[in-house]
């Protein structure tokens, strides 16, 4: 497979990240501007923040969580060869559960729509996981 069909996925996962990292800068910015809170205010925690900046600061946090181990999945089944089709395949799935995640928390915000984005994305990460290792510990290709 090659190396741009693996990091791909990888690299609009990259991307989401750095989306609502800027997206929260400016609606940090924003409610600072519109003196909706101070800086002194949000010092030592981010629940002086308004609701839907606050919202979208968590889509934000929430990138560093599932992702991170999908990084070092990608890394490792680069490394040891075992990034195939079935594996860019997959990948491309959590990513998109990552956006779909992402378009509910900082949209509507309904819980219940939301978990079933992250648990389907966290689904899909283990079997990801649970295929890397199988192949790894019993040396299948």
């Amino acid at each position: 497979m090659p190396i741009q069909f693996v990091l791909l996925p990888l690299f609009v996962q990259v991307a989401l990240t750095f989306g609502l990292m800027l997206w929260m800068a400016f609606s940090r910015a924003g409610a600072l501007k519109r003196r909706e809170t101070t800086l002194a205010d949000t010092a030592l925690g981010q629940s002086n923040w308004p609701p839907r900046v606050q919202q979208v600061s968590n889509c934000y946090q929430n990138q560093f969580q599932l992702p991170v181990l999908f990084y070092v999945l990608t890394i490792l089944s680069i490394i040891t060869r075992h990034a195939d089709f079935l594996f860019v395949v997959m990948a491309w799935l959590f990513v998109l559960s990552r956006f779909v995640h992402a378009f509910i928390h900082t949209g509507s915000n309904y819980v219940r729509h939301r978990f079933n984005a992250f648990a389907l994305g966290a689904v899909i990460l283990l079997a990801m996981w649970i295929i890397f290792a199988l192949r790894i510990l019993l040396g299948l290709p």
